[in-house]
């Protein structure tokens, strides 16, 4: 038997008394039950629907849809009542065809240009570019058509607060539901707080109090206020089974940073073993490779094995160059993934908060440096990092690039 919170069960109230509008927003803090409760009502909603419309259900990516929407879903009706394929991005709900479509950038409005729909499901919709969500809406033309979205809050500036949910003139066609994490009294509450305890700064703020806010000041403001709390001595180190390098290739005016990064097997803790930043002005690259080998080669014999160095993709002619350097020390040169950088703060500020990071400090004074200066762009509308030359950029970036693959193994939210 499904349990449902009193914020659960006043959103099926309004959705039985026939109050929901043609834009309905689910929104506000993470584990809150917003998600779970809206693919309830988004299947009794298309349940209730002629069955020779056409529907969708969207998120930024398919892989996304599928963990966040597609398989609990299924989970909740059974899978004689919905099936799915990603490869033919197709599903069928209740006898209702469902398309299913990932909305990753600006092109992606492409993709649904020319089709009629019934209704649409959205997940996390402040994830979305503005032209496909709002040439979604254009394409939502048949009578009493309806979408039904989550969202995490984002910067107050962001289009989808500014141009619809605060909006007065569309007032009588947007529904807002607020859901905070302490609506949701399924949760345990040590797990709660623990929670909590996990999310600082303007991360706390959108993902636990679910407010509209901007980034402002120190980014790694946890680290800043207790560098101590992090240190860690090389003879304390736990067994681990990854060593990563991260590199990043500085120009002229800034310099290229290495920086070496252990996990444990199970993906719980991050240590930062070493790190150094090379001016890059004047600098051959076969200077550049001796610095960079002799940097491994120094972890290889007090750590073991590194299980690859990850470079700043950009530069393809130097990594072709520095991996027949570092072949004879067997490391494997990759190029970095290069996430999308908030993702990756807001990985390295939850493994702060969840006192999941240590560093060994005296051989990571210019890491922890560029943690301590790392501050938010506050000349811009968006949410950046400040990259004008007053921070250390490129050592952010190289113990990035050393870890990043790992996030979605590390990080739930991902």
């Amino acid at each position: 038997m499904l349990e449902f919170t009193e914020k659960q069960k006043l959103l099926i109230r309004k959705f039985k008394d026939n109050e929901l509008k043609r834009l309905n927003v689910l929104e506000g803090s993470v584990r809150s039950g917003k998600t779970w409760i809206s693919l309830i009502l988004w299947a009794a909603w298309v349940a209730s629907r002629p069955k020779d419309y056409l529907y969708m259900m969207c998120a930024k990516s398919l892989q996304t849809l599928k963990r966040n929407c597609l398989l609990p879903l299924q989970d909740l009706v059974g899978e004689n009542n919905f099936t799915f394929s990603l490869s033919t991005k197709e599903g069928v709900l209740f006898g209702r065809k469902i398309m299913l479509e990932g909305a990753n950038d600006k092109r992606s409005e492409n993709k649904i240009r020319g089709i009629t729909l019934g209704g649409a499901y959205c997940d996390e919709l402040t994830l979305f570019p503005k032209d496909f969500f709002t040439m979604l809406l254009s394409r939502l033309s048949t009578p009493r058509a309806k979408l039904i979205a989550t969202t995490n809050p984002d910067v107050p500036t962001h289009w989808l607060l500014t141009d619809y949910l605060n909006n007065a003139n569309l007032a009588d066609d947007i529904f807002r539901m607020f859901f905070g994490i302490d609506d949701n009294t399924t949760l345990d509450p040590e797990y709660v707080k623990a929670l909590k305890k996990e999310y600082t700064g303007v991360y706390y703020d959108r993902f636990i109090l679910g407010l509209w806010v901007v980034a402002a000041g120190a980014i790694y403001k946890i680290f800043s206020d207790k560098p101590a709390s992090y240190r860690i001595t090389a003879d304390k180190l736990p067994h681990f089974d990854y060593i990563n390098i991260g590199l990043d290739f500085g120009g002229n005016g800034s310099s290229h940073a290495l920086s070496a990064t252990a996990l444990t097997h199970d993906f719980k803790l991050l240590y930062s073993l070493k790190h150094e930043r090379i001016p890059a002005k004047n600098m051959s690259p076969l200077d550049l490779y001796g610095r960079v080998y002799r940097f491994c080669e120094a972890i290889i014999k007090k750590y073991g094995k590194i299980t690859a160095l990850y470079a700043d993709s950009a530069e393809q002619t130097l990594i072709a160059g520095l991996r027949v350097y570092l072949k004879p020390l067997g490391v494997v040169v990759k190029n970095a993934l290069k996430r999308e950088i908030n993702d990756r703060i807001f990985a390295t500020t939850i493994l702060m908060a969840a006192d999941r990071y240590r560093m060994i400090p005296e051989e990571c004074e210019s890491l922890s440096n560029a943690f301590k200066g790392a501050v938010w762009d506050e000349k811009v509308s968006s949410e950046s990092r400040l990259d004008d030359g007053t921070s250390d950029i490129d050592s952010l970036d190289s113990f990035e690039y050393s870890w990043e693959r790992y996030i979605p193994r590390m990080i739930k939210e991902f």
